[in-house]
């Protein structure tokens, strides 16, 4: 049945994302303003259509703990729910991503309308002076910056390293960090293509203010706050760590 459902979905959620990424590069033209509502369209008919169709919905905790000035946001990353999905929560943003999906035809021209900050993960130095250049400049601008700390997408129970690339940027800018875990990839896994119905859980963390702080520091706050909200969230997943803090 969730294959079924996923077979359905997707139609409709790649025309909506061809037509919407042709919308908002011809609105470059336009204030920005208007390509982010058109963005914020996009975003509800797709999730729309997982609530729907799919029967995937989301529900949101800690939502008290989002800053009222621009931040940046350090996400788990285990699925492509969150590239749509924390668009909902937070205020505008712009991802910190690989260039190369710059070039694909009507997403990437949309990525680019939108003042995304691609990097290009080969040239490390350049990369992180891109994150450090572009992310203030938007945060300036009244932009959120969310960066996915692990650098891919992360099957559930699994971590990779958290690179510094958003503490730096705290560090230099001395905007707030929010850590953010989530569950997305118990429903939509990156290694099946069915997506199954569910309610997947957001949880946002106490922001980190950088103000003494080293971007080391920084860093092992957000990777420790998030590894162990991972563990309650998903406590399925770490059995040899629900069995030590038993013992």
């Amino acid at each position: 049945m969730a294959a079924l459902r996923t077979l359905i979905f997707m139609p409709p959620a790649v025309l909506l994302t061809m037509l919407y990424g042709l919308l908002i590069s011809l609105a470059v033209i336009l204030p920005i303003s208007v390509r982010y509502w058109l963005l914020a369209v996009w975003r509800y008919c797709i999730l729309g259509l997982c609530k729907v169709v799919v029967g995937l919905d989301y529900r949101v905790l800690g939502r008290e703990n989002i800053p009222a000035e621009p931040s940046i946001v350090m996400s788990k990353h285990q699925s492509a729910w969150e590239t749509v999905g924390l668009q909902a929560i937070f205020p505008p943003l712009v991802f910190v991503l690989k260039k190369e999906l710059i070039s694909v035809p009507f997403f990437g021209w949309a990525l680019a309308a939108l003042k995304m900050i691609a990097i290009d993960r080969a040239a490390a130095k350049d990369a992180l002076k891109q994150v450090f250049d572009q992310g203030a400049e938007r945060l300036a601008a009244g932009y959120w910056v969310i960066i996915f700390p692990e650098g891919t997408r992360v099957e559930p129970g699994q971590t990779s390293r958290y690179k510094p690339g958003g503490a730096h940027l705290a560090k230099r800018t001395g905007a707030k960090v929010v850590p953010v875990a989530l569950d997305a990839g118990e429903f939509w896994r990156k290694s099946t293509f069915a997506i199954s119905p569910g309610v997947i859980t957001v949880s946002i963390g106490p922001p980190i203010d950088p103000a003494g702080k080293s971007a080391a520091k920084i860093n092992a706050l957000v990777a420790a706050w998030i590894d162990t909200e991972m563990q309650r969230l998903s406590p399925h997943r770490y059995p040899s760590r629900a069995d030590a803090v038993a013992a």
